[in-house]
This record gives structure tokens, C-alpha cells and sequence, in this order.
């Protein structure tokens, strides 16, 4: 399953530079598939939804840090737990229960991303 970063987020920004997706955005802040993947142009996620890779999305969170579930993968692929929960000094990561994957699942999607690696 994906993480979230729950409410307990103090805005620190420990997490943001350890996500190997990109997946971590800080509140306000708009984002891409496209944003430290190997994804451009038009593309169809895992999850069947159609999307533009180079689009600007809104921001999922106006406050706080967050994850773009789409492109979470846990870091499945890279390391062997969720870096930004192994970071985080308030332990606000945590498994995003509205997002269930399997680890085939999520490495399907980390290589989906990153096709090279």
C-alpha cells in the first residue's frame, strides 16, 4: 500500500529528498508524474487511469507535506522500507490503508516508472 503523512506532520521536509518516486511533495506545491520519473507524455497508471506525465496536478494538501499515492511505491525497488517513515522524527508516515497494493503490485508500478533501474 502506499504511505500518507498524517496530520502529526510538522512540516520538517525530512521525507522529501529521501522518496526515490518523487512521490513527496511539500504543501501548496503542484505536481507531475513526470517529476523524478522516467514517465512522459501521455500514459496509462497501473490502475487503469489515462493521464499526461508532463501535466501539472493540484496539490493533494495545502498544509502539510504529502504523497501522491499514484506514485508511491513504498520504495519497493530501492530499499528495503519506506524511507520517509525511517526519517520522519514524528512518525506521521504511515501505511495509507485507502490505498492497498501487493509488493508485486508496487514493484510492477516502481518499474513501471523507472524502466532503467
Amino acid at each position: 500500500m502506499a504511505i500518507i503523512i498524517t496530520d502529526e506532520c510538522i512540516n520538517c521536509g525530512a521525507c522529501e529528498p529521501e522518496c526515490p518516486n518523487t512521490a513527496i511533495y511539500e504543501g501548496a506545491d503542484e505536481w507531475r508524474y513526470s517529476d523524478g520519473t522516467s514517465l512522459t507524455g501521455d500514459v496509462v497508471l497501473s490502475n487503469g487511469k489515462s493521464v499526461n506525465a508532463d501535466n501539472v496536478q493540484e496539490p493533494v494538501s495545502d498544509e502539510l507535506y504529502y504523497i501522491v499515492a499514484d506514485k508511491c511505491t513504498e520504495c519497493k525497488g530501492f530499499h528495503d522500507e519506506p524511507q520517509c517513515a525511517a526519517v520522519c522524527p514524528v512518525d506521521c508516515c504511515v501505511p495509507d490503508e485507502d490505498h492497498v497494493e501487493s509488493e508485486e503490485e508496487l514493484m510492477g508500478k516502481q518499474q513501471f516508472m523507472h524502466p532503467e533501474d
